[in-house]
């Protein structure tokens, strides 16, 4: 659908530019919504709260699915608000696919940003041939989520980081190039190979994540997710975090299960990537970026023209060690 068409980046913000705070799928309180717009608007930047962000429906969504289509429309076609911060995932995104035609998106490109369900969004984004921000949500950005948040609004600027990964005894070794995209495994499994897809001949560097599922669900999504992708196409895997794992089959990790998938394909595997429901440092999905797994270390790096030169982010940093022990 899309074969042909550059990637569409959206500008980066500058001081003063108004972003917009939604609520794609669960509610969130107000107390959360007002905290996180105070740190919004720390960064110089102008938050503003969708209609129907705060509205607590049945089923704990934020309003209707029309309503919470309608909030993300107008986010999008209010070309003085440059950005999109999702409130909180949980469930009810991928109510909004069919509301929202792709061309929204495309013609009025912004960063949008999120993760867990949301994932679902960034993914036909990302279809839509547009980048986008897998990252801190509203929630989080209110608990002022560090390093993730302060990494976010750096990218929202036109400062990108460069990744330095720790070496994980399940990393497999090489060189990849092509578009990130992935998210939570669940929410991604459900559209992946439908016609909100990356086209099938694009090379991509697939990541995911998951929490509160079993052994024998992840392997189930996963395999899933593998018939429903061309995995010739994906060139490198990116594991993030597995949180609450149910070890319900005879594997010492995820990830050793995971890998079994993979023995029909020589392609670099980065293991322990701090992407996931506890520690989101943001991704920019859809965006085309080079991963690189050695021996000591992996590196994740974004081929994007017109930001600053890239810094260093060492991901093995004790913030982040904290994360992953909450």
């Amino acid at each position: 659908m899309y074969q042909g068409k550059k990637i569409i980046q959206p500008p980066y913000l500058k001081e003063g530019d108004k972003v917009a705070l939604v609520s794609p799928a669960y509610w969130v309180p107000q107390e959360a919504l007002q905290q996180a717009a105070d740190t919004i608007r720390s960064w110089g930047l102008q938050p503003i709260i969708g209609p129907h962000t705060n509205n607590l429906n049945v089923n704990a969504y934020a309003g209707t699915a029309d309503e919470r289509a309608a909030d993300l429309i107008w986010a999008l076609e209010d070309d003085t608000i440059k950005a999109v911060v999702c409130s909180r995932g949980g469930y009810g995104s991928i109510h909004l696919l069919n509301r929202i035609p792709a061309e929204k998106f495309q013609q009025h490109p912004k960063w949008i940003i999120g993760h867990g369900d949301i994932a679902i969004l960034l993914y036909a984004i990302a279809g839509a041939n547009v980048m986008s921000i897998h990252g801190p949500m509203a929630f989080q950005i209110a608990s002022s989520q560090e390093p993730a948040t302060s990494i976010t609004r750096n990218i929202l600027f036109g400062t990108l980081p460069q990744y330095r990964i720790p070496a994980n005894p399940y990393n497999r070794i090489g060189h990849a190039e092509g578009i990130l995209i992935g998210g939570n495994l669940s929410s991604i499994s459900a559209i992946a190979g439908s016609r909100f897809h990356l086209l099938s001949k694009q090379n991509v560097i697939l990541f995911i994540e998951e929490v509160e599922e079993s052994l024998h669900s992840i392997d189930r999504l996963f395999y899933s997710l593998s018939l429903k992708l061309n995995f010739e196409n994906v060139k490198g895997i990116i594991f993030g975090t597995f949180n609450s794992v149910r070890y319900d089959l005879q594997y010492g990790s995820v990830e050793q299960m995971l890998i079994a998938h993979l023995h029909n394909y020589e392609i670099p595997v980065c293991c322990g990537f701090p992407v996931g429901s506890n520690s989101c440092i943001p991704l920019i999905e859809g965006a085309l970026c080079s991963l690189d797994v050695r021996g000591d270390s992996a590196t994740l790096t974004y081929n994007i023209k017109g930001s600053v030169e890239p810094y260093e982010v060492d991901i093995d940093t004790p913030q982040l060690l904290k994360e992953k022990q909450l």
